[in-house]
């Protein structure tokens, strides 16, 4: 598995940078979720018509930790272990969100 962190891409893409996470540092998570829902809704005066947020946010932070897993382990055994999922389930759940399509082998 190459490197995975999803710190040094967003940083590779010119979309974060160290001032960006420093102040990221210093939020809660909880606290990070509601700015990017509230600017993610600024454009709909704040409105999420149609969309499920309160059932979605299950998927929404399994891709976060499945991301966060493969930032902090060297390998996608380690990544599933961290996760206490089997290898087959966390290569099935990989797929499932696209983690590696970007990856060249």
């Amino acid at each position: 598995m190459k490197d995975y962190s999803i710190i040094n891409k967003l940083k590779d893409q010119n979309i974060i940078n160290d001032q960006l996470l420093i102040c990221i540092n210093k939020l809660t998570l909880e606290d990070l979720i509601a700015i990017k829902l509230e600017l993610s809704t600024n454009l709909l005066n704040n409105r999420l018509y149609g969309l499920d947020i309160w059932n979605k946010m299950d998927s929404i932070t399994k891709e976060a930790l499945l991301k966060f897993s493969l930032s902090v382990t060297k390998t996608k055994a380690d990544a599933s272990r961290f996760l206490g999922i089997t290898q087959q389930n966390f290569n099935r759940i990989c797929k499932t969100y696209k983690v590696f399509e970007n990856e060249i082998n």
